[in-house]
């Protein structure tokens, strides 16, 4: 039986697995978590697997757990890396450095101190903007990426983006924003968990509080708040990186029915000339938690 034929069945299986996952799950024992030190700060990382590289990188709301029904899955054929990023997750909270070109070279930096050279990126949320700093930065060592249902600051149709009213949050930041969620973190999460959904049931309680607790952790709502404080300097950045045009890298752009959907791709096209679109259904922001089986499906096939 051949690599190909094998990955498949292994993937079907697991494809049926996530199908009846809901709570955030642990990484298998196959997985090492370590501690590394990069561009100033230390991430917390989850490794494991063989084969090429991949690194898998989170959005707000969330930490690297999000990842894991897709770590196991892309594990079997891959080396999957896993990192919270800065101010989140049990990552270090440096005072600053939360633009995404920064923490694009947090994950260089991960990547050197594993001797990886060259990855693709599967990236969700805040992810999908560090991502793309580090491929602009660094395209030699991407070869594919993957985008999934969230804009990236000052690319394609990022200020008609702004104007809907769902994203106020991009501009609530601040000492006296963080005195208003400080010990109500839990309510404020809720609000994205929630509204971001297709169906709030879709996110479910064990997850929230797994979530929550992570982010009433010290610094980490300033931190997270910091992330958004940071567009209007990542929108000015990634204007420099596409001043000489748009990046080759091929890019699957994944929305959410309930969400971006083909807008997604949109948004891709603006900053890459080799672009594919996914749309998954009964899924809104929250592709892993919504509709895991049909995420890790359009994900594996266009990372194989």
């Amino acid at each position: 039986m051949n690599r190909a034929i094998r990955s498949f069945i292994a993937c079907g299986m697991l494809l049926a697995a996530c199908a009846c996952l809901a709570a955030v799950q642990p990484y298998p024992s196959s997985f090492r978590t370590q501690t590394i030190a990069t561009n100033g700060t230390r991430l917390h990382v989850r490794v494991g697997g063989h084969g090429p590289a991949v690194v898998m990188l989170h959005g707000y709301g969330e930490s690297g757990d999000m990842w894991q029904p897709l770590a196991v899955a892309t594990a079997r054929d891959h080396t999957v890396i896993v990192p919270d990023l800065r101010g989140m997750g049990l990552s270090d909270h440096p005072p600053g450095g939360y633009d995404k070109k920064n923490q694009g070279r947090d994950i260089a930096g991960v990547l050197d101190a594993l001797h990886v050279d060259k990855v693709d990126v599967v990236a969700h949320d805040i992810g999908n903007m560090v991502a793309f700093a580090f491929v602009a930065e660094q395209p030699q060592r991407v070869g594919k990426l993957v985008l999934m249902d969230a804009p990236i600051p000052g690319v394609g149709p990022w200020e008609e983006i702004l104007k809907n009213p769902l994203l106020w949050h991009f501009r609530f930041y601040g000492p006296d924003m963080e005195r208003l969620v400080k010990g109500r973190e839990r309510i404020y999460l809720d609000r994205f968990w929630n509204e971001f959904s297709a169906d709030p049931k879709h996110f479910d309680e064990a997850s929230r509080e797994h979530y929550a607790r992570l982010y009433a952790l010290p610094h980490a709502m300033h931190d997270g708040f910091e992330q958004f404080h940071a567009f209007d300097q990542d929108a000015q950045d990634n204007h420099e990186f596409l001043a000489a045009g748009p990046l080759p890298t091929p890019v699957l752009a994944i929305g959410g029915e309930k969400s971006f959907g083909p807008e997604m791709a949109v948004v891709a096209r603006a900053a890459f000339t080799n672009v594919q679109g996914a749309v998954i259904p009964d899924a809104g922001h929250w592709l892993m938690e919504e509709n895991p089986g049909a995420t890790v499906a359009a994900i594996r096939k266009f990372i194989p």
